[in-house]
């Protein structure tokens, strides 16, 4: 049966990716976009099957992640799954980083990468609840939660508080039968962060390589599968053994 799948910050990347791999299942896509509205509307046009919607907002705020929930809700008639993709990141290293650059970066990030995850997720598991649908929730962190980022650490701060929210609302949404879990990629081959990958980069696994974007949608798309529903809580490593914990 075709599910409705809301995808956010999906106009490029691991999100583009995530919604294609969605809609290529035969799911109907609420596909996201903050501003890149041109890289949006050909992710739009490049999935297949009919009944997809485009939507955009600012998942910073409340009102603004509320009201991307609404559209997707109005646009597909629901929401089954939700993938937590949107996310903010902006180096700042404490030794080359003014106090105030500081203060800015950790609020940015923490306003998308974390509140507006929560927002999301409430919003959109009270409308699996009132529906009575089994629903899933994927929120993609990061192998930075465990590793460390020296120059980005609001951004591993905001991952690892993504995966503990993720485990809480795992044991709380169980009742409803919603499954809730994460998973924690590596470095990426997406436009974001090419200039970041060095061959040293790439040898940080084994297999010499860094992950595609269509890597992290297939673990996405099996933890959003009914057959995944025993992996609620989990925190799914996807680095190519980069990491080992």
């Amino acid at each position: 049966m075709s599910r409705a799948v809301l995808v956010t910050g999906a106009s490029r990347g691991i999100g583009r990716a995530v919604a294609e791999r969605f809609a290529a299942a035969g799911d109907r896509v609420a596909l996201h976009y903050a501003s890149r509205r041109e890289a949006a509307e050909e992710a739009f046009a490049a999935l297949a099957g009919s009944g997809h919607v485009l939507v955009q907002g600012d998942a910073a705020t409340p009102d603004g992640a509320a009201a991307i929930v609404e559209a997707a809700v109005d646009g597909l008639g629901g929401i089954d799954v939700l993938v937590n993709n949107a996310a903010a990141n902006v180096a700042h290293p404490l030794d080359r980083t003014s106090f105030e650059e500081w203060q800015r970066a950790w609020r940015e990030i923490v306003d998308v990468n974390l509140l507006g995850a929560a927002h999301l997720c409430y919003c959109a598991a009270r409308n699996m609840i009132e529906r009575e649908v089994a629903g899933r929730i994927v929120n993609i962190g990061s192998r930075g939660a465990f590793r460390g980022e020296p120059d980005h650490p609001a951004y591993g701060a905001s991952k690892a508080a993504l995966h503990a929210m993720g485990q809480s609302l795992a044991v709380h949404l169980a009742p409803y039968g919603i499954a809730v879990a994460s998973v924690a990629p590596g470095f990426v081959g997406t436009e974001r962060v090419a200039d970041r990958i060095t061959d040293e980069v790439r040898q940080q696994s084994p297999f010499g390589r860094v992950a595609t974007p269509q890597d992290v949608a297939a673990a996405v798309h099996y933890l959003a599968s009914p057959e995944a529903v025993w992996s609620s809580g989990a925190v799914l490593d996807v680095n190519g053994a980069s990491h080992l914990r």
